[in-house]
């Protein structure tokens, strides 16, 4: 079973290595002049290619592995066009959006991602329920389907508004973030908690706790939307509702925490330190996204906060880079599925480097913008922690070429 996963993790790592050289362009035409490339449609590929084709391509390999695994068979070869489908609109919006940005042909490859997203939910739900065993990663999963599918409201509204030409700034963000929401903290969250309650539940620990953590995120993932759009004039009765939607994730979360170093689960799940060092830094990444959300309850904050592109730039570089990317990694690392050999790890680590210093320029720039004062040489650093980004996977890109714990590095047959 772990053949066909790692072929697919193998793809998804190189869809990774190619978001990080688009982003290393990106830099490049803001620090510097590249009048060739328009910015706007280089980055909207550079984004829908890097939902779709790194962190959409990985989970979905990595949740038919563990329906594989959990089942006793080998579900790749059902599983095979879906992924083909997910990886082919992803190359599509990956070369259509820098061409034409949002056109006809771009606009059919994410109706057709979008419509993929249905059909993996469809047939992922369908094979999780006709499993003879419940397990505690499967609540975690469905949520996390079922958001997916619910973020394509969010582009259906942007494709209504554009068609009927009556765009809305405050509905055109309320659509954008809708999206983004269940995205970052709905699809990609809850895989991640599910891929983690399975190996978790592997170690022959349950608990009541474990529920209740997924029934506080759970029933906090559609109010803590409205976090996005506080600047909406929302009646008290709902941002009560959104404040103990904050106050819930975050009990949830050091409910986690608590249980994990009770349960004595980090050595037994993580004994090397490379992988536990990065679940180490995934988890004080989502600490720092919870209390920032927390700190967004505040209207005047959160006008102010999502009112300088760095700060937004910055909060969903922490995310997709800090938070999920890293847990990614560590996952495949520990779990050894993917080659693990010094060109992997020394990559791991240069990316990983990459990764902080991109946060740490992003919040110095955000804060400077806050006061209006000019960062010297920001591009310049931002454009250097983009080289060290796309420098770190792409050694890891090498490293898979290696066998395993291969001190000679021989060629992977």
């Amino acid at each position: 079973m772990n053949l066909p996963l790692r072929k697919w993790l193998k793809v998804s790592l190189f869809n990774l290595m190619l978001v990080a050289c688009i982003g290393v362009v990106l830099r490049y035409k803001i620090a510097y002049s590249l009048p060739f490339v328009d910015q706007k449609f280089l980055l909207e590929g550079h984004s829908h290619f890097a939902f779709a084709g790194w962190v959409t391509q990985a989970l979905m390999a990595l949740m038919v592995g563990v329906l594989s695994e959990q089942a006793g068979g080998n579900f790749f070869p059902r599983y095979r066009w879906m992924l083909y489908a997910n990886l082919i609109t992803a190359f599509g919006m990956l070369l259509s959006f820098p061409a034409e940005g949002y056109g006809a042909i771009s606009i059919v490859f994410s109706m057709a991602s979008i419509f993929t997203s249905y059909g993996f939910a469809y047939m992922f739900l369908r094979d999780l329920k006709r499993l003879p065993n419940s397990n505690s990663s499967h609540p975690w999963f469905k949520v996390a389907l079922l958001s997916n599918v619910v973020s394509s409201i969010g582009p259906y509204t942007l494709a209504y508004m554009m068609a009927s030409k009556n765009i809305h700034q405050n509905f055109y963000l309320s659509s954008v973030y809708f999206f983004l929401h269940f995205q970052y903290n709905g699809w990609f969250f809850f895989a991640c908690m599910g891929l983690m309650m399975y190996q978790i539940e592997k170690q022959k620990t349950h608990g009541e706790i474990l529920k209740r953590v997924y029934a506080l995120f759970a029933l906090a993932l559609i109010p803590a939307y409205f976090l996005s759009v506080l600047w909406w004039p929302i009646p008290v009765w709902l941002y009560i509702i959104v404040l103990l939607a904050s106050l819930s994730q975050i009990l949830g979360w050091a409910a986690m925490i608590m249980y994990i170093r009770k349960k004595g689960l980090v050595m037994a799940m993580s004994p090397r330190k490379l992988p536990r060092t990065l679940f180490l830094l995934s988890g004080v990444a989502l600490s720092i996204k919870l209390l920032l959300q927390a700190g967004s309850v505040i209207p005047s904050l959160s006008t102010l906060a999502f009112g300088f592109r760095p700060i937004v730039i910055g909060y969903l570089h922490l995310i997709f880079l800090g938070i999920i990317t890293l847990f990614l990694l560590a996952y495949c690392t520990n779990f050894r599925l993917i080659n693990i050999n010094s060109k992997s790890l020394t990559g791991i680590i240069i990316f990983s480097a990459g990764i902080f210093l991109n946060e740490i320029l992003l919040m110095i720039q955000g804060v400077s913008d806050l006061s209006y004062r000019g960062v010297p040489f920001i591009d310049q650093l931002l454009l250097l922690a983009a080289v060290f980004l796309f420098s770190g996977i792409a050694t890891i890109n090498y490293g898979q070429f290696f066998s395993e714990h291969d001190p000679d590095h021989k060629l992977v047959r």
